[in-house]
């Protein structure tokens, strides 16, 4: 694999911390300006929203831009976010520069993803985007405990000046360090929607959406919740988080296994049922931080073991246009996250903190259900038997 695909996993870590750091930071960001944990939740939801709207409009916007110049300009508008979130002396300023910071990540992560593909031969193209997206998870494992840890010396304040460092640090690196990459063919907004007419893509999409929104309601608010039902607190959050980010990683590299073994199908459903049944006992099972480091661990597993047999489904319903598929996903993704700092908010602020898992769980349940029609064969007419319907095989089925 070619040592630049690092280069490119690097920018992909400053802007998935960017993306994630608000959750180890809720309780100085509720603290010093003065606002409940729940208003301070939904610093991630506008960042998701901004994310799941600009993705595919920025994709055909610079769609003719040559890339490695692309990719520093997304991490440099990341890092002026990020900058920005230092000196914001309100929460609704502090709103704004989450827009700023997301659109520089919607713009970097696709197009590291196209520009690793062009770097590596074509049978190590895989673990080349596997690459790109590990620098995500390493957020994660690494940037998300960071910032709960230093949060406390440093103030939210500081956290986010890091950030911003490791944002620039990314756009000076990618710039010396990776060729320049002329632009795909041009894309328009018509030709990347015209794949969700596809009623499974939009199934699978709408899967997405509450698979996500399911775990994000629960994770952005997991301080919290950790500190009300472990007693846990400062460092040892950082470490029950830490552990997160591990179960995901491992998850990850999981998740892909065995869609290569099993087909999509098997490792979604088995997924998602471990969610429903992760959350819907987490105020039970993590009433200790032992107990929660080994719940955290598990819950990180299965649920980044979601991505990758979904996104083999979706390149094995168009492989022609796997690509905007993709790109959709992440859209669905990141709705999902911004819905959820909504969803979290609401069920704190009428039922508490401690029903939020196990209400997160009846989402990833409804995600289930969804996920069943999904699967179903798909008929259709065929000419050599006399017009009866005939089942898509299952290859077709992603």
């Amino acid at each position: 694999m070619s040592p630049r695909t690092y280069l490119l996993a690097l920018g992909a870590f400053a802007v998935g911390t960017s993306g994630y750091i608000v959750s180890g930071v809720l309780p100085e960001v509720s603290r010093e300006l003065d606002v409940s944990v729940a208003t301070a939740g939904q610093l991630g939801t506008a960042f998701a929203i901004a994310y799941a709207i600009a993705s595919p409009l920025l994709a055909a916007f610079t769609g003719r831009w040559e890339r490695r110049r692309l990719l520093v300009i997304a991490l440099v508008v990341s890092a002026v976010g990020n900058a920005l979130a230092v000196i914001a002396p309100t929460y609704e300023l502090l709103l704004g520069t989450r827009v700023i910071a997301a659109l520089g990540a919607a713009v970097y992560t696709p197009a590291a993803t196209v520009v690793a593909t062009v770097l590596n031969p074509p049978e190590r193209r895989g673990r080349a985007v596997a690459m790109v997206f590990g620098g995500l998870t390493f957020a994660l494992i690494v940037g998300v405990p960071a910032g709960n840890l230093l949060s406390g010396p440093l103030g939210y304040h500081g956290v986010f000046a890091l950030v911003a460092a490791v944002s620039v640090v990314g756009a000076v690196v990618v710039w010396f360090g990776v060729p320049a990459v002329a632009a795909p063919p041009a894309v328009g907004l018509r030709e990347r929607f015209a794949v969700a007419r596809d009623h499974r893509v939009r199934r699978m999409l709408g899967v997405t959406v509450l698979g996500v929104l399911s775990a994000m309601a629960a994770f952005t608010y997991v301080a919290p919740f950790l500190s009300e039902t472990a007693g846990a607190h400062g460092s040892e959050v950082s470490f029950l988080l830490l552990g997160y980010g591990l179960g995901a990683s491992v998850g990850n590299s999981l998740g892909g296994r065995a869609a290569d073994r099993f087909g999509s199908m098997a490792p979604l459903f088995v997924s998602l049922g471990a969610a429903i049944v992760l959350l819907g006992t987490l105020p039970f099972t993590a009433t200790s931080v032992p107990s929660a480091a080994v719940v955290m661990f598990v819950w990180g597993m299965f649920t980044w073991a979601y991505n990758p047999p979904a996104q083999n489904f979706l390149i094995g319903l168009a492989p022609a246009n796997s690509g905007l598929l993709l790109s959709l996903n992440a859209s669905a993704i990141y709705l999902g996250v911004g819905l959820s700092g909504v969803f979290g908010g609401l069920v704190i602020n009428t039922v508490g903190i401690r029903a939020l898992p196990p209400t997160a769980g009846v989402v990833a349940l409804l995600a289930a259900g969804l996920l069943v029609l999904v699967s179903r064969p798909v008929r259709e007419p065929a000419v050599e038997d006399g017009g009866q319907d005939r089942e898509v095989p299952e290859l077709a089925r992603g």
